[in-house]
């Protein structure tokens, strides 16, 4: 299963990829997290920020498999402990890419590479649709989405 999302959002890719990766954006865009990472391929990474297990809930986990400032960011994925038990054996491919097409930038988002009767499968389109939508504004306007949370 893969799924498949293209946005133009009305900035440079450089402040689109603070949205994405650097901790000020993240925090508004990724629902209060931030990445912890030396963003190395072949390094891990969390999506560490606000949940269940208090102020440093991992949310997502996983290891850098391409990296390039403001262009490419691809890492694979586990859910954190505190939602799935059997965590490290559940595991997607969330890849971003960037391309400047005149004052915009495209952003594709791909996420796929699931692995068998992951869980995942039946929320991740929503999520992502949100998680998006936040960010396209965010990057626009410098204001979140407000989903009523």
């Amino acid at each position: 299963m893969e799924f498949k999302y293209e946005f133009y959002i009305g900035a440079a890719p450089e402040k689109v990829w603070e949205a994405l990766v650097l901790p000020e954006g993240t925090k508004q865009t990724f629902f209060g997290c931030v990445i912890n990472s030396d963003f190395e391929v072949g390094s891990s990474y969390q999506y560490v920020g606000p949940g269940t297990d208090g102020d440093d809930t991992v949310h997502i986990y996983g290891t850098i498999l391409a990296y390039e400032e403001n262009k490419i960011f691809t890492v694979l994925e586990h859910p954190g402990p505190a939602y799935r038990p059997n965590h490290a054996e559940l595991e997607s491919r969330m890849a971003f890419s960037l391309e400047e097409v005149g004052a915009t930038t495209k952003l594709t988002v791909i996420n796929d590479q699931f692995t068998e009767n992951h869980p995942s499968l039946e929320t991740v389109d929503s999520q992502w649709w949100m998680i998006l939508n936040n960010l396209k504004t965010y990057v626009e306007t410098g204001k979140n989405l407000d989903f009523g949370w």
